[in-house]
């Protein structure tokens, strides 16, 4: 019997990922062909150059020109790419205070609690402390 099944679509971001992963996995900047090669799985140029081009849109990779092509490299890992999605997401949103609160109240308590974590050593490098600390005074 002949399995007539489609193949398993990817996740929203599945594909960038990989490409990132294997970015990070090379000697320095890599070409397009390269990372096709890398990913294997019957994978198209076209789509490989269209994902890279989509992560350099989001300054997830930079690339330069090396003789009639490009080579690329990863400027930020997979967590840096998540936290951009967020940002510009963030940024999207008119009441920014509500999105936040929103986000904040919907976390699991562990995760609250790295994020309390995080703001803390945030705060205490400079990053945050001068918001933080001005809020505190009023």
């Amino acid at each position: 019997m002949t399995d007539h099944r489609k193949p398993r679509r990817r996740g929203q971001g599945e594909l960038e990922a990989q490409v990132l992963s294997a970015l990070r996995e090379a000697d320095g900047p890599a070409t397009a062909g390269w990372v096709q090669e890398r990913l294997g799985a019957g994978l198209a140029y076209t789509t490989v150059i269209t994902i890279l081009t989509r992560l350099l849109a989001k300054a997830a990779v930079t690339r330069e020109r090396s003789g009639r092509s490009f080579v690329w490299t990863p400027v930020s890992d997979q967590a840096g790419l998540a936290a951009h999605k967020m940002r510009k997401l963030l940024d999207g949103e008119s009441d920014r205070e509500a999105v936040l609160a929103s986000f904040v109240t919907s976390l699991d308590p562990d995760d609250e609690k790295l994020l309390r974590d995080l703001l803390g050593q945030a705060e205490g490098e400079g990053d945050v402390g001068e918001a933080a600390e001005g809020e505190r005074d009023h």
